[in-house]
């Protein structure tokens, strides 16, 4: 099995992890979706099962997933087989369980101490491998307060380590002076991310945890001009559309790396997963899912693991536009 390290906490986990924000189902940011549609509670559980079968430890989840849905069905799931796994999950978003509306952020000590004991019974578990601050864009002079407060969550043996989900140098350096910082969740794939966030997690012995993979879906290649999202759906928020502006042009983008990607024997997903692990050995993608399907194709790049040193330079030149 293709492993990697957890930063600097030594924990070997599985090369891809399996991100848990699909599986939560509908939930929303005044009034607007900001999941993934409806979900099939026994499908997501039949899922993680196989990816358990198939090597996957890693798991990354939310408090704000679902509103507490994802955590649920992840804890459900995984019973019986607790000490096989590496759990992350997040915390800062405050929302409403019961309407599964997101009503505000909140980084307070006492908070987060709340936000944990609730993660804790939701996931049923008596402590989390990773806890991971959700607000990525929090006041940098606050910051030290929070790390502060995760240093004592570890103290209480309730967390054995913490990260920050954030794109911002800046931010993953203050967390990074932590002594049980070992990770920072950057948004990172072929077309998207923040090299000196990575470079961070180089330097500081960091794992550098991948949200957006797959490029929310955009890089397995399932999408033409012509399709379309249901309408509740986080992308039709985010303003995507397949005929024009930027989701446009990174579909037409896909085209062109295709080969390249492809000429291996790999699905266009699998060598997306491969991109990020030939890019960095701090890497740790974590694509999202809701069937099995999606999980045996994903953990399938594992058998091909990193794109070559020719690939890597050929899908450069393309993206620069000297080829």
């Amino acid at each position: 099995m293709f492993t990697r390290t957890l930063g600097r906490s030594g924990i070997e986990v599985s090369a891809m992890g399996l991100g848990c924000w699909a599986i939560g189902g509908p939930f929303y940011r005044d009034g607007k979706p900001v999941g993934w549609g409806q979900v099939d509670d026994n499908e997501s559980i039949r899922a993680i099962h196989r990816a358990l079968d198939l090597g996957v430890t890693f798991f990354d989840t939310a408090d704000v997933y679902g509103c507490g849905h994802s955590e649920r069905i992840l804890g459900q799931a995984l019973a019986g087989r607790r000490d096989k796994v590496v759990i992350a999950t997040k915390f800062g978003n405050v929302f409403d369980e019961a309407t599964r509306q997101i009503i505000g952020a909140d980084a307070s000590p006492e908070y987060i101490r709340r936000a944990c004991e609730a993660s804790l019974r939701r996931l049923n578990t008596d402590y989390i491998d990773l806890y991971q601050f959700h607000i990525g864009n929090y006041d940098l002079e606050k910051a030290p307060e929070v790390r502060d407060a995760l240093e004592e969550l570890v103290a209480k043996g309730k967390i054995r380590y913490y990260g920050w989900s954030t794109d911002d140098p800046e931010r993953a350096r203050i967390f990074a002076e932590g002594p049980h910082c070992v990770a920072i969740q950057q948004r990172l794939n072929i077309f998207e991310g923040n090299e000196e966030t990575l470079a961070v997690c180089e330097r500081y012995n960091l794992a550098s945890i991948n949200r957006g993979p797959l490029g929310m879906g955009l890089l397995t290649g399932k999408f033409t001009p012509d399709s379309t999202l249901p309408e509740d759906d986080v992308r039709r928020t985010r303003g995507w559309n397949f005929r024009e502006g930027e989701v446009a042009e990174r579909l037409k983008m896909l085209e062109k790396l295709r080969d390249i990607l492809t000429r291996d024997g790999r699905t266009l997903a699998q060598a997306a997963l491969g991109w990020l692990w030939a890019r960095s050995e701090k890497t740790i993608p974590i694509p999202g899912f809701k069937t099995v399907q999606q999980v045996e194709e994903n953990v399938g790049a594992m058998r091909f693991g990193p794109l070559s040193d020719e690939q890597m330079q050929a899908i450069q030149d393309l993206l620069s536009g000297s080829s």
